[in-house]
């Protein structure tokens, strides 16, 4: 049996809820749509995703919602888990790069690169993206020196790092490219990234000393690998390299037939250039191939809650089911390029794609078997001059879905299903049944008819399994369709003898298209209301706030976006730590008068005790710290013009 192991890149906990725009579901959902296609083909398929867990920007944001970066990230990666049971992902593995058996190999990883000198220690001065965690030559920064990725400000650090040698393999890098065409796709990705090789490259710092939260350099304990080499790694570790059981790591990757990294293009050259190259230098044969999409934007750019166009998957996938949202994912993206999410445009996919050309068509054929044969029809010799038509269509887009899809042209792939099913509800008109049910002498041309569109359905179904979870389900008991017919080897014309379908149920009612998209327009500019856990009135006022005077405030030792500040609350001194240090002059703020939470558990945050909570408001631009001019130790309380 061949293998078949796909990967997603793993996602970075930025959102202090733990939240995931649709984005991130494009490239989940397509992964699983290719591990469930080459299920159906017989392949023995694993599939990883999971969570980049390390970095300062983790524990800033974990400061923000006063956690600890470890609560932060199990909280994130808990919520992502329980988004994929929605989108009824099949996942096989969830690698957490904070987890042991990833971070034990991580620092083996980078023993073997340093005794094998493909690492070396040096000094590193550069312009530093706080936002991307990444250095970046002068040549590639904005004309502002701004991040190229991020558009953030940079600035400009020195510090001892290791470095990896990326211009020792950058010969053999481009051999590898040429001798293999498909190494990467689209070939516009591929043309990018040899001109990048071509231009020169320079050597990769791979470790950071200011950074705590991550993994130790074993045999240099002050380092702390740098997020690449360490997030990179987690295609490997998660199958057991350099473990005792390294079984799935000979199984999938060093004796595996298919191995595909699938990513977007902004980080196209981290997979396709130090992933490699850190292969090479591991003697680890470099045996995947990198399938590489655009983004998914709005119709104003990029997703930004600034713009109030960010869109998330959960109240979507609540109000109009899990197949709407993963057909609707799939066949906006386009080949290579970006794709545009557009509430009319996903709600008119809908009305006409799923519950017009098909959901109306299998409503359709099974309302005319009960109609006129009481349910039951069975294969004949009748023919009509369409039939042929049908018949060919059906080899020939199982052939156009199967070489699309093996591209990763997924779009295309299903594109090809609604020609078929276009061409079947063109055969409907072309066959009239209703007009031969008034002809007894027609009856075997009518039972034809239907049998032909019963076929043509079935196997433009079995075509949908990848990407419909429910509804092929659903479709197959309609039609009374058995498992052993709707395999990848069935899909061909002429299959059954027989057909006993059940009611005709509608699959996809049709949606309102003005009531839809002012609904989703809602989700996305936060009119409507966001949905939070209600707390009884006795449950806040167990909340202690209480008006504090900031009395010392300084830089954090051990981390630069948090401020620890020491607080006078009526005579009690409280040590309270935040993440407010990119916002708040530490001489600035002190004399200032805050509101402050005073009962919450003391928790460390870096090695720094915090005693409460600092209120502060917060949007995509600015934070401000929620200011009072009342006397110290003043509880602040729910006052109401009701008398109670």
């Amino acid at each position: 049996m061949k293998t078949f192991y796909v990967t997603t890149p793993i996602y970075y906990p930025s959102h202090p809820e733990g939240k995931f725009h649709i984005g991130t579901a494009y490239t989940t959902v397509s992964c699983d749509v290719m591990k469930r296609y080459k299920n159906l083909r017989g392949y023995d398929t694993y599939y990883l995703t999971g969570t980049d867990e390390h970095g300062a920007k983790v524990e800033t944001v974990a400061a923000s919602v006063n956690k600890t970066p470890q609560e932060h990230v199990d909280f994130v990666a808990d919520n992502l888990k329980k988004l994929w049971k929605l989108f009824d992902v099949e996942y096989d593995d969830f690698i957490r790069t904070t987890e042991a058996r990833h971070e034990d190999i991580v620092q083996i990883i980078f023993e073997k690169l340093l005794e094998n000198d493909d690492i070396y220690l040096g000094e590193y001065e550069g312009a530093y993206c706080k936002v991307c965690e990444s250095f970046y030559t002068e040549t590639q920064l904005n004309e502002d020196k701004t991040c190229p990725e991020c558009g953030a400000p940079t600035e400009v650090l020195k510090e001892e790092s290791y470095f990896l040698r990326l211009s020792k393999y950058a010969d053999k890098l481009l051999k590898h490219i040429d001798e293999n065409p498909d190494f990467i796709f689209p070939e516009s990705r591929r043309n990018e990234v040899v001109a990048f090789v071509k231009g020169g490259l320079e050597d990769l710092c791979v470790s950071r000393t200011k950074l705590k939260w991550g993994v130790k350099v074993k045999s240099n304990p002050k380092h702390v690998v740098y997020v690449w080499i360490d997030a990179l790694s987690n295609y490997l570790t998660a199958l057991g390299l350099y473990s005792k059981d390294d079984s799935l790591y000979q199984k999938f990757w060093v004796n595996g037939d298919e191995i595909i990294h699938v990513v977007g293009k902004d980080i196209l050259r981290f997979h396709a250039i130090y992933w490699p190259i850190m292969l090479f230098a591991l003697d680890i044969p470099v045996k995947y191939k990198l399938f590489v999409h655009g983004w998914i934007l709005m119709k104003d750019g990029k997703m930004s809650k600034s713009k109030g166009n960010v869109i998330y998957p959960e109240p979507l996938i609540e109000r109009y089911g899990v197949d709407a949202v993963r057909y609707a994912l799939i066949r906006e993206l386009s080949y290579g390029n970006d794709g545009v999410f557009a509430p009319d445009s996903f709600i008119q996919r809908v009305n006409s794609d799923i519950a017009n050309d098909y959901g109306n068509l299998v409503n359709r054929t099974v309302a005319m078997i009960n109609k006129y044969f009481n349910g039951s029809i069975k294969k004949n010799k009748a023919t009509t001059k369409f039939d042929k038509t049908i018949e060919e269509l059906i080899e020939t887009t199982k052939a156009d879905f199967e070489e699309n899809i093996e591209k990763f042209a997924l779009q295309k792939a299903l594109a090809s299903v609604w020609t078929l099913i276009s061409r079947t509800n063109k055969y409907i008109d072309e066959t009239t049944p209703w007009l031969l049910a008034k002809d007894e002498s027609k009856k075997d041309e009518l039972e034809n008819v239907l049998y032909h569109l019963v076929e043509s359905i079935r196997c433009a179904t079995i075509l949908l399994i990848p990407t419909f979870v429910e509804t092929t389900k659903t479709v197959f008991d309609q039609l009374g369709i058995k498992d052993k017919y709707q395999t990848w080897e069935q899909i061909k014309y002429g299959v059954l003898t027989k057909v006993d379908v059940k009611e005709a149920k509608v699959i996809f009612p049709r949606l309102d298209l003005d009531e839809e998209v002012e609904y989703i327009l809602s989700l996305m500019n936060g009119k409507k209301k966001e949905e939070v856990p209600e707390i009884t009135f006795e449950e806040f006022m167990k909340v202690d706030m209480r008006v504090g005077e900031v009395i010392e405030s300084k830089l954090h030792p051990k981390a630069d976006r948090l401020l620890v500040s020491k607080i006078d609350i009526d005579g009690e001194t409280r040590q309270i730590v935040s993440g407010i240090a990119e916002h708040v002059k530490p001489e600035d703020f002190v004399g200032e008068k805050v509101v402050v939470v005073t009962n919450l558990k003391p928790i460390k945050l870096r090695g720094e005790l915090s005693e409460g909570m600092i209120l502060a408001a917060e949007d995509d631009e600015k934070l401000e710290v929620i200011k009072t001019n009342v006397k110290k130790g003043t509880k602040v309380k729910w006052k109401s013009t009701i008398s109670r």
